[in-house]
């Protein structure tokens, strides 16, 4: 516990920059997040037969709640929002769901209503998950970060090559150039001694990066101006929500991965900026999950969660301030309102994201080792921890089929590399480390494994253990 003496005057999240800053940082935030946030929409719609008129709605309602649920969770009200620097959005955890209901003979009111009821009951138990803090130290954060930076990578290296695999251009040497002169650019910009270039390295690199592909004819913004400038948004435009009880379950599931997930981006976030998180931040962070995802179906949106690609700019921008994310979700805001604006950024070449995603992805792989780091390795078999838990939430990622045969539900939690890799890890750090019965003197060989670190005399098994929280401090 800090004295007096210790305590920061300013949280590092609390930082103000100034409005021009803010909107750069954040546009930047929204640029990086914005093929994710459409992506659902636009798989959802086409499974739901809807023409192009009506996927643009639906991808207009996912921009403007993921727009409300940002500001909710960086500026918080009362119970909802930990104040961090999380963007927000529609989550692709639960896109398979989705299209298991679609597919089973219902339609987008009955999965409106099956995210509207799922999420209700998610609210009520996030008092659950806040209160399993102390079971997220070093050891599981360290290795639920560097699988989420992992994770990422196939979706890195699929934008690099076009993002459309049915395209005839799909994985060409024009593609992936572009986005290996993206990744150059973010280098070269990050290399310069201009501490403002350097932070915003990623998002000049992918104006520059468009630049170039308009210049070479890989990109065209003629259709920029179809369609109408400004829209608002209507309230249940797909009809009432519906109540089954078979999809309200399923989507529970998809439920309770998103909570793991969300208090893993929590955690690593608060590790990244370095400011303490406690259960109640936590519990906040939780609940405007929660009761984005029960709103989000009234303006024709789905679950709601935080975009662990932006904990990765984060790490590479050093910009801890919420107040820039929170820029960010006005600018979502606008977009949901302002479709031209959406059309802009939807001229961006997928590969230019890219080339840009392969540092921001990595980065985040890179502070879960540097956590990990903080972990002592010698007289206990927190080395197998690590290895299985990562090791497990590769599966996933290198044979996206392994669940295949599986029962849905199985499948459902376990698709997710991340949600794969905190289960492992909280599971067996609660094997080894709190239940110490049966626990040999001299561990197996993966203890001796690990004794070769150049470990800190003065660190323990015991340290390794201490939630997140007082390595904030």
């Amino acid at each position: 516990m800090n004295t007096p003496d210790h305590t920061p005057l300013q949280r590092p999240e609390d930082e103000r920059l100034g409005l021009p800053a803010n909107v750069m940082y954040g546009f930047q935030h929204v640029l990086t997040m914005y093929g994710g946030i459409i992506a659902v929409p636009l798989i959802v719609g086409q499974a739901a037969g809807l023409g192009p008129a009506e996927i643009g709605i639906l991808i207009a309602s996912c921009l403007f709640m993921g727009g409300l649920a940002t500001l909710v969770q960086t500026l918080g009200i009362p119970f909802f929002g930990c104040q961090l620097p999380l963007v927000q959005g529609v989550s692709f955890a639960s896109v398979a769901t989705i299209l298991a209901i679609l597919s089973s003979g219902g339609s987008l009111p009955s999965v409106f209503g099956a995210v509207m009821m799922a999420s209700l009951i998610g609210l009520l138990i996030t008092p659950v998950f806040s209160k399993v803090i102390r079971f997220f130290p070093p050891l599981v954060t360290g290795s639920v970060i560097t699988t989420i930076g992992l994770s990422l990578m196939p979706v890195a290296a699929h934008w690099a090559m076009g993002g459309n695999a049915k395209a005839p251009d799909f994985g060409s040497t024009a593609n992936i150039g572009l986005a290996a002169i993206t990744l150059i650019i973010v280098l070269l910009l990050s290399k310069l001694g201009n501490a403002t270039i350097s932070r915003l390295s990623i998002l000049l690199a992918m104006v520059l990066g468009t630049i170039i592909a308009w210049a070479v004819g890989m990109t065209d913004f003629s259709r920029v101006g179809d369609g109408p400038t400004f829209a608002l948004p209507t309230l249940f435009h797909f009809g009432l929500p519906e109540f089954n009880p078979a999809a309200i379950l399923s989507m529970f599931i998809v439920i309770l991965v998103v909570l793991v997930e969300t208090s893993a981006d929590i955690l690593a976030v608060g590790d990244i900026i370095k400011t303490p998180i406690d259960s109640r931040r936590l519990g906040d962070g939780l609940r405007a999950d929660m009761v984005s995802s029960v709103v989000a179906p009234i303006f024709g949106s789905f679950t709601q969660s935080a975009f662990a690609q932006n904990v990765g700019l984060v790490a590479v921008t050093g910009v801890k301030s919420r107040f820039v994310v929170a820029t960010s979700g006005i600018i979502l805001l606008t977009l949901g309102l302002l479709p031209v604006m959406g059309r802009v950024i939807a001229a961006v070449p997928t590969a230019v994201l890219g080339g840009a995603g392969v540092v921001l992805f990595g980065t985040v792989a890179a502070s879960g080792i540097r956590t990990l780091a903080k972990v002592n390795y010698e007289n206990n078999m927190n080395l197998i921890i690590v290895a299985t838990s990562v090791g497990f939430g590769m599966i996933p990622i290198a044979a996206p089929a392994f669940y295949h045969h599986f029962p849905s539900w199985v499948a459902t939690i376990f698709h997710s590399g991340i949600s794969s890799a905190a289960i492992m890890a909280i599971l067996l750090n609660l094997l080894f480390n709190h239940i110490k019965a049966g626990n040999p003197d001299e561990p197996s060989v993966f203890a001796a494994a690990g004794s070769t670190r150049q470990a800190d005399p003065s660190s323990s098994a015991e340290q390794t253990n201490t939630p997140i929280k007082s390595l904030a401090h």
